[in-house]
């Protein structure tokens, strides 16, 4: 499993890109929390904040963990959450996340460097705010990522994938987006694009397997190989 790191780099010139063969996708398309950004503890926190503000049955430890086995729309069902209150929840936990810092996993950003380097481009889908995303990569490396979808809702990340994909100029079957979440697997499907389940986010490896995912990444090494061609250790020549 990843551990946390500061800050990183993404970007790379396209003279950078000396493969001579293609790799297996052309874009690819991350989700932030959980998969590029260790916010697991802060989380569980957050939602036990939010559920005595709002008046939501009690959340202990043991129904945390229980959460990971399924996707947002259970949850919201067997918290009795009405659905117009749940972007005011949302937008909640992004004000809290705000007052908090973001530590991005190790090997992302020589991930995040490699992908460029090989020809695969690098897109961020979140439902993170637009400024803790600013905050969690740094200056230099927000601006690097041309395409960035912030806020995005529950189930709102579908239409979100495939306008990256259209503005990437890249076509969706050439495309994957990698989450950490059931509801990551099931947007990537509606969008129709590959999906990569991570399996040191939010929801454990056993339920996202279960959404049949295109890959289920050990780890950042193994995630390279299988979206570029190469793991990171790998010269880009």
């Amino acid at each position: 499993m990843p551990t946390r790191r500061g800050a990183f780099l993404v970007s790379a010139p396209p003279s950078a890109m000396t493969h001579t063969s293609r790799p297996p996708y052309d874009l690819a398309i991350f989700d932030l929390d959980g998969t590029l950004a260790d916010t697991m503890a802060q989380f569980g926190s957050f939602v036990m904040r939010a559920a005595e503000r709002f008046g939501l049955p009690p959340i202990d430890e043991a129904r945390l963990e229980g959460f990971r086995d399924v996707d947002p729309k259970a949850i919201v069902e067997e918290l009795r959450i009405p659905f117009w209150k749940v972007p005011r929840i949302a937008r909640y936990m992004r004000a809290l996340a705000a007052e908090e810092p973001i530590a991005l996993f190790e090997g992302a950003g020589e991930l995040l460097r490699a992908l460029p380097a090989r020809g695969v481009k690098v897109a961020i889908v979140t439902s993170n705010s637009e400024a803790n995303l600013r905050r969690a990569l740094g200056g230099e490396l927000f601006d690097a990522i041309e395409h960035r979808e912030c806020g995005v809702s529950l189930w709102g990340k579908a239409s979100r994938l495939r306008k990256v994909a259209r503005r990437s100029r890249v076509p969706l079957d050439r495309a994957i987006y990698v989450g950490d979440e059931l509801r990551d697997a099931d947007a990537a499907a509606s969008a129709g694009m590959d999906f990569g389940a991570v399996s040191w986010g939010y929801n454990r490896p056993e339920a996202l397997r279960a959404k049949n995912p295109r890959h289920l990444f050990a780890d950042l090494d193994d995630l390279a190989t299988k979206i570029s061609g190469a793991g990171l250790g790998a010269s880009a020549a």
